[in-house]
């Protein structure tokens, strides 16, 4: 009877050890909401009733894994799909970590792959009635269609003093990874208003919350701003130099003096054949068979250089090469002087902001929900791994056993897949260079000019006969974009030449841009250049 006593206790003692190991570990989960997707979504995420929402979201494997996950099954679509959190979730009380997966299983042309993270219902939505007018506190996540290529952060915050949400941008956020691999995005909120933004794990950007050079309209309004009354003086001069309004024009200076006059002292060179034409009829050509001349008009021979001018120093009419007439003076201009009157350039006197506010820490709304709101033109998206948790370590384990083994895995097919396509050569040369490219248009002194070096390179990228001279080409546009930034003195543009690659389909049409090798062979013959003055 004592025996069975001690075995009773011992198993309550058992049971109850088990009851605060279990309540220690679920007060210790740091995990507020991980959707794997191994299981059906349905139950469980809403999806859309609204009507512009046609695309069918699916339960499938990502290719070449046993890993389900979200998939987006068809192009050119709206899709729409929400999942309530348990209780809303502030963002106030410590470090909150945003971070999925998506795979871009059939590239991405256009179009986006971000998450929504919503306010609670309060603000005014439902979960079927879901769509882009949805209220939510942050969107993070891939965007591309264009010349938009990026990561894209957006805050959602309310301006205490006019109750306005305002949308807040992540300046020069991260660019897409252009390939079809799975890739994870993770955005980590702490709380000294420091923003990090990594792609795969890596940290691709840094942020604070409350600094105007890191947002875009900046979270705290300007302390002043120009008085929208104040008018320019009708009187006021921004002229610093003029024309001097005692200057003269030399009585020698002709301004209709030509540029180029003809070189007298030039001489016809000896043996210059001047009754031989520069073309003449190829003897070799003869009238096709089925020419009709009522119907094609009477036949001509086509025309070859003429074989004699090449032996000799020329042939034709000669004439006198031209030369830079020395007496060119071209219009004549009055020097320019300081402009006594100058004032300078005229702004608006500044006045205090009426929206002004200071601010310690944003004042983020709470989460209720994450939805998936898009418009694509591909298909093959797929979404996994969602995660929102409190601690940085919970998403760097979700990336190590469920994200890196795909990943890895995916590297290796493609690698091998190339190898089977022999492209050891050129091919894997120029893999080589784009990814250089791609990790040089990511240099921060480059931010501002970072959409336009994505958009040449995934040009030339597309590009089916790639060669080393377009290659060269980009370089050569981003070397000298590098060598304006630190000589040029004022700010750099990516000037808008011509680029030698061709475009291609995008939602916007088919462009009938060529590559300069296509526009030589459509070309028509050059007539060779005269010697005439030789």
């Amino acid at each position: 009877m004592r025996e069975a006593k001690r075995v009773s206790l011992r198993l309550a003692i058992v049971l109850l050890l088990a009851f605060i190991s279990f309540n220690q570990l679920f007060a210790d989960d740091d995990t507020i909401l991980y959707e794997s997707f191994d299981e059906s979504f349905d139950g469980r995420w809403i999806v859309s009733e609204k009507e512009e929402y046609k695309g069918e979201w699916k339960h499938e494997k990502s290719e070449g894994h046993d890993d389900y996950g979200l998939l987006v099954s068809e192009p050119a679509r709206k899709y729409a799909i929400v999942k309530e959190l348990d209780k809303p979730v502030s963002l106030k009380d410590g470090t909150i970590v945003l971070q999925f997966e998506t795979r871009f299983q059939t590239g991405l042309e256009c179009g986006g792959a971000y998450l929504k993270y919503l306010r609670p219902q309060e603000a005014g939505w439902v979960p079927k009635g879901f769509d882009n007018e949805s209220p939510y506190s942050i969107m993070f996540g891939p965007d591309k269609c264009g010349t938009t290529n990026k990561v894209h952060f957006i805050l959602k915050h309310k301006n205490p003093k006019s109750g306005e949400y305002v949308e807040h941008h992540l300046k020069f956020p991260p660019s897409v990874p252009h390939d079809k691999l799975t890739h994870v995005y993770t955005a980590i909120l702490k709380p000294d208003n420091e923003l990090q933004i990594l792609v795969d794990g890596e940290e691709k950007k840094k942020a604070n919350f409350l600094t105007s050079e890191d947002f875009e309209p900046p979270l705290i309004p300007a302390k002043t701003i120009p008085d929208p009354d104040d008018l320019k003086p009708e009187d006021w001069d921004e002229r610093a130099k003029i024309p001097d309004p005692e200057a003269v024009k030399p009585e020698d200076w002709d301004e209709d003096a030509p540029l180029e006059i003809e070189d007298e002292d030039a001489v016809k060179p000896e043996g210059w054949l001047d009754d031989e034409p520069e073309e003449i009829d190829d003897p070799e050509a003869t009238k096709p068979e089925d020419w009709d001349e009522e119907e094609d008009g009477e036949w001509e021979a086509p025309k070859i250089d003429n074989p004699k001018c090449e032996e000799g120093p020329g042939c034709g009419e000669w004439k006198r090469p031209m030369k830079r007439n020395p007496a060119y003076k071209g219009k004549w201009h009055a020097p320019l002087i300081d402009n006594p009157n100058y004032k300078g350039i005229w702004k608006p006197q500044e006045i205090p902001n009426p929206a002004y506010f200071e601010l310690d820490q944003p004042d983020f709304e709470p989460i209720a929900a994450v939805g998936i709101e898009i418009w694509t033109m591909q298909d093959g998206i797929l979404f996994d791994n969602i995660l929102i948790a409190k601690d940085e370590k919970v998403a760097g384990s979700i990336r190590d056993t469920k994200w890196k083994p795909k990943f890895d895995a995916e590297k290796e097919k493609e690698k091998a897949e190339e190898a089977a396509a022999g492209k050891d050569g050129l091919g894997g040369y120029q893999k080589k260079v784009f990814e250089l490219l791609y990790q040089v248009a990511e240099i921060s002194f480059l931010s501002e000019h970072k959409d336009r070096i994505i958009e040449l390179i995934e040009k030339a990228e597309k590009q089916p006969m790639i060669t080393i001279g377009v290659l060269v080409s980009i370089v050569v546009v981003i070397l000298t974009l590098f060598l304006r930034l630190i000589f040029g003195g004022k700010k750099a543009e990516v000037e808008k030449k011509p680029e030698p690659v061709a475009e291609t389909s995008t939602t916007e049409g088919n462009s009938e841009e060529k590559t300069e090798e296509e526009e030589k062979e459509a070309a028509p013959a050059r007539r060779r250049q005269s010697r005439r003055e030789n």
